[in-house]
This record gives structure tokens, C-alpha cells and sequence, in this order.
């Protein structure tokens, strides 16, 4: 993974993150008592709806932090430590599932990642997810950009946003069949301001900044995009989602 999070900052300002993934969990067509592994489950939210669905859940997260706030908020449900690039469940999955996680990966582990989730899943076993897709925050990024190379500075970009053509051969080539596939704007509103979005899911590219003129940056970048991301209410950041459910052959 690409970041390092903070459970309490993303329960008190991101909560939207789980509350869009609620409606990937009806891609699922599997029966009560299925085992399904919530794969980056974080605080553990969607993990309890999966139970709450009527089936055997696992979180699973690489982040520590995450997994104690989990375990705290639901102590009826299990959740372990583990990377999606080498976790190993207790026994193969009828679902796995996940949420706006794979775009934190990098390109070039991402087939190594789903090779380890379809060994993990049984035949006919399903993965439903969602993350970040092609032109994701696309106006906030290259904003930013322009504003760093301008002050001689590189702009370090870590996401992974690919289209569907680019992903769904990926997952046919590890044995897992699409079946349902969208690529969709879904332009999300930022109860923390864009300063807020940029401090929490945009960290790596001010990691060796200092504060002011991190914040003379990202004054800039709110003053450039202003005009085209805040409502006169709130600020509107310019996700573009991509959807995916495949079967294991």
C-alpha cells in the first residue's frame, strides 16, 4: 500500500468511502453462510455489513492501526493482518470483496495481486470490488503538478486508475471470468474541504515539503480549482470509479 492511515482521522472526515462501497456488496449472488474475505477492510464498517448479509466474514487489511480499530468496533467479527499481495486465507473464499484498495497498489504489482486473490477463492467463487479508475481526481492531480513543477519540485503520483480494457484482461489471464464491469464519474463531495482530501489521500508528494510551503501549495491549488470543483457550498472532487465482478473459472 501506498499510505499509511490514521483510523480516527478517516472515522471523523472519509466515513464516505464506506458509505459508496455499501452498494458494491450487492454484486454478491452468493448464499447465506458464504465465506467471504473483506480484503483492506480498514475500520472494519463494511465488514460488518457483509455479516450482517448473512455471511461468514473475514477482514483483512495491511494496516495494523486499522485492524486493532476494527477489532474494537467489532469484536463479534474477525479480522487479521494481511497484504494483498501474499495473504492467505484459512480456506478458500466463496467471495472476496473490496473496496476503494487497489488503486493504492502499484501498476506493476497489480498482477500479482489478483494471481494471490484467485488463488484464494474457490471455483465459481466470486471477487466484487471497486476503486479508483482512469481520470480519478484527475483536475486536483494535475493541478498540483503544474504547481510544483513550477516551483522546480517533482510531484510524486502513486495511484493506480486504470480503464476497464486495461484491467479486465489481468483478471481473465489469473482464471477469473468477468461478468460485470462499469467505468463511471461519481464526482463526491468532501465534508473536510480540499485541503482535507489532499492531507489525507495525497500525503507522499509533501513528505520531504515543509509546512509552509506545503500550505502555500495547497492554498494555490485551492485557489486554481475553485472555479471548477467548489459548488459555492461545498468542495466536489472529480472521482471517476471502476466497478468489476469475475467469477473464478
Amino acid at each position: 500500500m501506498n499510505i499509511k492511515w490514521n483510523p480516527s482521522e478517516y472515522k471523523s472526515g472519509f466515513s464516505f468511502v464506506n458509505k459508496y462501497g455499501e452498494d458494491v456488496l450487492e454484486l454478491f449472488s452468493l448464499r447465506e453462510g458464504s465465506f467471504v474475505c473483506d480484503l483492506g477492510c480498514g475500520r472494519g464498517e463494511l465488514t460488518s455489513k457483509l455479516k450482517a448479509m448473512g455471511y461468514e466474514a473475514l477482514g483483512v487489511d495491511a494496516s495494523e492501526d486499522m485492524i486493532k480499530a476494527a477489532g474494537d468496533a467489532y469484536p463479534n467479527i474477525k479480522f487479521e493482518w494481511g497484504n494483498g499481495l501474499d495473504f492467505k486465507l484459512p480456506k478458500k473464499a466463496d467471495g472476496i470483496f473490496s473496496n476503494a484498495v487497489f488503486h493504492w497498489i502499484d501498476g506493476s504489482l497489480q498482477e500479482k495481486l489478483i494471481k494471490n486473490i484467485s488463488e484464494n477463492l474457490r471455483q465459481g467463487g466470486e471477487l466484487v470490488c471497486e476503486f479508483g479508475g482512469k481520470g480519478c481526481a484527475d483536475k486536483v492531480h494535475n493541478t498540483l503538478r503544474e504547481i510544483f513543477e513550477k516551483r522546480g519540485l517533482s510531484y510524486t503520483y502513486e495511484f493506480y486508475f486504470p480503464t476497464i480494457g486495461e484491467y479486465a484482461p489481468m483478471l481473465e489471464k489469473q482464471g477469473l471470468r468477468v461478468v460485470y464491469a462499469a467505468l463511471f464519474d461519481r464526482p463526491t463531495p468532501q465534508p473536510k474541504g480540499l485541503r482535507g482530501w489532499i492531507e489525507m489521500f495525497d500525503k507522499k508528494p509533501f513528505e520531504n515539503i515543509d509546512t509552509e510551503l506545503k500550505n502555500n501549495i495547497i492554498s494555490e491549488a485551492e485557489d486554481a480549482l475553485r472555479p471548477v470543483l467548489f459548488s459555492g457550498e461545498q468542495w466536489i472532487v472529480d472521482y471517476v470509479r471502476i466497478r468489476l465482478k469475475a467469477v473464478k473459472l
